[in-house]
């Protein structure tokens, strides 16, 4: 059968290709020449993705390509299933839901290949391996003006795997998918009443890997985040080839050198940078590759990059008709492996590209009719659709169909069409359609007025069932009794088969086998009434019994004894039955105890009185505890409220006390508006703090603890060593900015130079711990504890026959070298507390200088304009 759909569809291709093409009638476009950098806003929001949405459509761009059905083909046939993935209509309940419409002309401008290799080497490769299905459309002269494609991994991904598979997008996502594209590689289009629509950034890249550099860069933009640096693989990567090249071969499943290549073309184009990280001996360090439309599209700075190696044009690498630009490595991992940007082993590097010489295809035969494209005015996806076809007004909107081909244009006699589904056809014939075909034969055609007794006239219902899938399969069995309503009842009929299916959806672990329990639900009640002809009233049995759930037992999962989730037996209701047997054996013994002599009438008559008092008894027990759980719901309730007015009312105060807090002047330098410290100020804590522990941390092993002023004469010195490094480093950053700089923004300046002097401090602290460490590693209680670690690894069990051979040695040199290492930071952490206290003592002792006393030397200080403007007025 499928070898059969490929040879249909080959022979419909073929009669579109062949077939004569005559002037259209209508031509409102013109072409547009192929800009080398389009730029502007429009680029700019369409390469501006929000992580979600990037994410989203990365997913579905790899689970396209990760189809079995397009295992091994090329890389112009993989990009073509993304172009009409891209332009398909999203399902919205039409008959040409999931299609696209295009023709080979125009396709062949987004691959960047001509028509007749189109027609010859990609669209037959395509329907022979099933991943495509083409038809025909034709105008009102029956002349062939388009195809009309269904990307069948797109159709088959919503019919198993529903709205959670990743190839079902909306028609939002679908829409900046397709914008996406037409900004990398759209041909752009010029309407002459509309504004034209630019090319995409390598529409003039077309013939020899056009289609390859095209779908890489399509994979590099959605594997890029916001900064613009291509999201690198790991693992071991072969030296000559790269990271970047590495991680471009995995995304397109062909080996590293392949992909140095397509990574060398587009850096010529000017779409990629390559640059290596500066590392702090000035020397390269790890390369980087930056996709240079998502950086300008984020305002990202761009560093230099480094320049493209090797002479001559790097386009020549396939020959112009070659499928397949370039094969898969050894082991590159296509897009549907795991393990991307994990630790694999590194794949082989070589290229199989085929010879310049290599025939395309074979030559046409002089009888064929020549093949000619329709006359284009521009090439816009919208044209070639007949003499009234007109252009979408948005990327949303799906291309219009042939005029008037509601039928002839629209359902051709194809036979491709009896070979898949397309436009909406189904593979076979469902249960739908043989419920359809039970229908009376008088039912009333939809949307008509019918008379009724008193010579009033009521609107008869539509005789189909709705348009949407999940209504269709679950009102299927009701069918006929459907045709017999009116509107209003169909569409009460609708919301609430709606709001039965969210429920079921909402309790079933696989939500897409909802419409299918409703109809089984339907099926059965139609059986215990005995078929649709016993139903009298059929808008009333459809609302009150048909959709209606019937739970046997407390369980929300229970439907007449059956688990919705399961199918199997309710075990709830099982539960339910044994406890109603044994509690009615129980009363029977009791009775049989209490009354031995009852006759069996008034023995049946007493236990079923008693089993009326339990019932009653449950009953009342029941309300009760219904009653207990409203009011329990209710407190909650009402505790949640409180909660969220305590919440709210917490944040107004907490903003309130932000907002006083931030009216504060500086402690320090009084400077308005502070937050009660201001930034300059905040660095010259931190960096007089940071002063203190370094000297600290130098007195530890430099001076005597017990000795006062040999404490402060070690911190002295460190102190002045470290004022003559941020005095450098002042010297430096002046030399760098230009003169009168500085005095433009006062405050910002005395920022950066506080915020200069706390790095040059933050970056002597570690050497001063470091020396501290090798000092007190050296001091005679680090000696004394070295030795005991040696003597203890050598005197373990496993050295005693040999203590002094070289294992024994090293190991007991070893731990020596650990116990001389935490007996350093011991005695410098308890050295440092010792000191830190007695530092803390003195300063309690010192009281702080009074705000009154500070007046004078902050009188001297100038003011900036805001205060000097305040301090006039």
């Amino acid at each position: 059968m499928a070898a059969s759909a490929a040879a249909l569809s080959e022979l419909v291709e073929d009669v579109v290709v062949d077939a004569p093409v005559l002037p259209r009638q209508r031509d409102v476009l013109r072409s547009v020449p192929a800009w080398d950098r389009p730029g502007g806003e429009a680029l700019d929001d369409a390469l501006r993705l929000g992580r979600g949405m990037r994410l989203r459509l990365l997913a579905a761009v790899r689970a396209l390509l990760a189809d079995d059905s397009l295992a091994g083909l090329g890389d112009a046939a993989r990009l073509t299933t993304v172009v009409l993935f891209a332009k398909s209509r999203a399902p919205e309940g039409r008959k040409d839901d999931l299609q696209s419409y295009i023709w080979g002309a125009e396709l062949g401008r987004w691959l960047g290949m001509t028509a007749s290799t189109v027609h010859h080497d990609v669209l037959p490769v395509l329907r022979q391996r099933d991943a495509l299905h083409t038809r025909m459309v034709i105008n009102d002269e029956g002349h062939p003006v388009g195809l009309d494609c269904l990307v069948m991994p797109l159709w088959r991904a919503h019919q198993g795997g529903g709205a959670a598979h990743p190839l079902a997008l909306n028609k939002a996502e679908l829409a900046v998918l397709l914008r996406l594209i037409e900004a990398l590689f759209g041909p752009g289009w010029a309407p002459e009443d509309k504004e034209p629509t630019p090319p995409g950034l390598l529409a003039g890249r077309t013939g020899k890997g056009a289609a390859t550099d095209r779908l890489g860069l399509l994979l590099m933009v959605l594997n890029t985040r916001a900064s613009g640096w291509l999201q690198l693989c790991g693992g071991s990567v072969r030296k000559k080839e790269g990271r970047g090249a590495a991680t471009l071969s995995r995304l397109l499943g062909c080996s590293p050198s392949g992909a140095r290549k397509v990574l060398a073309r587009l850096a010529e184009a000017g779409v990629v940078a390559r640059q290596r990280k500066a590392t702090v001996t000035r020397m390269n360090g790890r390369g980087r590759v930056m996709v240079l439309p998502v950086a300008r599209a984020y305002g990202r700075v761009l560093a230099p990059v480094e320049p493209v190696s090797g002479s001559g044009s790097v386009f020549s690498e396939r020959p112009d008709g070659a499928v397949g630009d370039l094969a898969p490595g050894q082991d590159a991992g296509g897009l549907g492996t795991s393990g991307f940007c994990g630790a694999e082993a590194a794949v082989e590097a070589g290229v199989w590209e085929r010879p310049d010489g290599a025939e395309f295809h074979a030559d046409h035969a002089s009888v064929v009719t020549p093949v000619s494209s329709p006359p284009l005015s521009g090439g816009f996806s919208g044209e070639g659709r007949g003499g009234e076809g007109r252009r979408p007004e948005h990327v949303c909107v799906r291309e219009d169909q042939a005029v008037g081909g509601g039928a002839a244009a629209a359902e051709p006699a194809s036979p491709v069409a009896e070979a898949g589904p397309l436009r909406g056809e189904k593979p076979g014939k469902s249960a739908v359609d043989e419920q359809g075909g039970q229908r009376a034969a008088g039912t009333k055609a939809s949307g008509r007025l019918e008379a009724v007794a008193g010579g009033k006239t009521r609107q008869q219902g539509r005789a189909d069932l709705p348009e949407d899938l999940d209504l269709r399969v679950a009102l299927g069995p009701v069918a006929w009794l459907w045709a017999g309503l009116n509107r209003w009842q169909q569409d009460q009929v609708v919301k609430a088969a709606n709001a039965e299916l969210e429920r079921l959806k909402d309790l079933l672990m696989q939500p897409e086998g909802a419409p299918r329990l409703l109809a089984d639900r339907l099926t059965d009640r139609l059986k215990e009434t005995g078929g649709e002809a016993r139903v009298s009233s059929p808008f009333g049995w459809i609302i009150r019994r048909g959709l209606v759930q019937r739970p046997a037992c407390s369980d929300v999962r229970c439907d007449d004894g059956i688990r919705l989730d399961t199918g199997g037996d309710c075990a709830n209701c099982g539960n339910v039955i044994h406890i109603r047997r044994a509690r009615r054996v129980r009363i029977a013994a009791d009775i049989d105890r209490e009354l031995p002599g009852l006759g069996v009438a008034e023995r049946r008559q007493v236990l079923e009185e008693r089993l009326r008092e339990h019932a009653a008894a449950e009953a009342e027990d029941f309300v009760w505890r219904r009653e207990q759980a409203r009011a329990e719901q209710a407190r909650r309730e009402q505790a949640r409220t409180a909660a969220r007015e305590r919440g709210e009312r917490e944040r107004r105060e907490a903003a309130a006390a932000d907002a006083v807090r931030q009216a504060l002047a500086c402690e320090d330098c009084g400077q308005q508006r502070s937050a009660g410290l201001c930034e300059a100020c905040g660095y010259r804590r931190r960096t007089e703090a940071a002063i203190a522990e370094a000297g600290l941390v130098a007195a530890t092993w430099a001076a005597d603890l017990d000795d006062a002023a040999d404490v402060a004469a070690v911190a002295a010195h460190v102190r002045a060593t470290l004022e003559a490094d941020i005095e450098t480093t002042h010297q430096q950053f002046l030399q760098l900015m230009e003169p009168g700089e500085l005095e433009t923004n006062p405050t910002a300046a005395a920022s950066v130079l506080a915020f200069n002097a706390l790095q040059a401090v933050q970056q002597a602290l570690p050497e001063y711990r470091s020396s501290a460490l090798g000092r007190l590693g050296s001091t005679p209680e680090a000696d004394a504890e070295a030795r005991r670690a040696y003597k203890t690894e050598q005197n373990r069990r496993w050295f005693r026959a040999n203590p002094n051979g070289a294992d024994a040695v090293a190991a007991a040199t070893k731990a020596a070298d650990a116990a001389r290492e935490r007996t350093a930071e011991y005695l410098l952490a308890t050295r440092l507390e010792q000191l830190r206290k007695r530092t803390a003592a003195r300063t309690e002792a010192v009281a702080p200088a009074p705000w009154s006393a500070r007046l004078t030397e902050l009188a001297a200080r100038t003011l900036d304009g805001d205060q000097a403007g305040a301090a006039i007025a």
